[in-house]
């Protein structure tokens, strides 16, 4: 169990492993939570036992971030626990085992806040001070696709999950870190907020894109899989995003720009594509999502 320092409101926890060569906004995202956090917990991953060989991320990270409010960790992403992608929940749990806060702002690599959600978000966790039963926040969720104008909108995409946990009742991360579950397993009571989390994960370049997904699928499927090559396309469910980011992420989004026009390409059809649209059509029409996976649950 946590030790809680009462001095620390919210600790924010994040991990990350090859963030240069895999192009992750690493630095942005931690940026983006950095004023509504006491403390900040990175988990930095190393390719050996002895936490010495990385692609340079550590170092790039402990020149940007410096004082007593960032807490730097090290650890070794084990291969043989390579598969069904939890080392992921392996390594958040590692950063949040060291946080001290009441409570714990998470946030992924390839994910920022919006600097106009901060104050909310404050507000909303004061609030649970007095609402005890509610374990953590959940956030709505844009997924950018191709290009940082363009967001995928579809069943296939979660729209909300969990980011703020209280922290020291032993609530841990679930299997491959999209979520948190109680210590028994059981579900979170959670609430709902106005706050966004905007993630970056399909938006970078191509060949960027490329060494992802093959560093990802083995996560999931083991050291040896061999990943196809990503080739972006107009999937169904783009549509343009034409709302502000983050201002942190302006550099990023400048540098990381794919030459690209993915709303002008033809649609990429395939037959599956046709239950996932009348499902998407309902949802558009009602708001209510058809057998929508919740890694939660929302009180009344």
């Amino acid at each position: 169990m946590n030790s809680i320092n009462e001095n620390i409101l919210i600790s924010g926890i994040t991990f990350i492993k090859n963030g240069l060569t895999l192009g992750y906004p690493i630095k942005e995202s931690i940026e983006s939570i950095d004023a509504l956090c006491d403390e900040i917990i990175v988990n930095v991953g190393f390719n050996n036992p002895e936490c010495t060989e990385d692609d340079g991320t550590w170092d790039y990270l402990t020149k940007n971030f410096t004082g007593p409010k960032f807490k730097f960790l090290k650890s070794w992403w084990n291969p043989d626990v390579m598969s069904k992608g939890l080392i992921l929940s392996e390594q958040t749990n590692i950063a949040l085992e060291a946080a001290t806060g009441k409570y714990c702002q998470y946030i992924q690599g390839d994910e920022c806040l919006h600097e106009d959600d901060l104050e909310l978000i404050r507000s909303e966790v004061k609030k649970l001070d007095q609402e005890k039963d509610v374990d953590g926040l959940v956030f709505k969720y844009v997924h950018f696709y191709g290009n940082t104008n363009i967001q995928k909108v579809t069943k296939k995409t979660y729209r909300q999950e969990v980011r703020l946990i209280r922290n020291g009742v032993g609530i841990k991360s679930w299997l491959d870190a999209q979520g948190f579950r109680k210590a028994d397993d059981s579900k979170l009571l959670c609430k709902k907020i106005n706050a966004t989390v905007y993630h970056y994960g399909w938006a970078r370049a191509e060949q960027v894109m490329n060494k992802k997904t093959e560093a990802f699928n083995k996560l999931y499927h083991g050291k040896d899989f061999k990943s196809e090559e990503v080739r972006y396309s107009r999937i169904w469910g783009l549509r343009p995003f034409t709302k502000s980011h983050p201002k942190v992420m302006a550099k990023w989004i400048e540098d990381n720009k794919n030459e690209i026009d993915i709303l002008s390409l033809p649609l990429d059809f395939k037959w599956g594509d046709i239950r996932l649209m009348l499902s998407d059509s309902f949802e558009h029409i009602s708001g209510i999502r058809l057998g929508e996976y919740k890694n939660f649950k929302l009180k009344g």
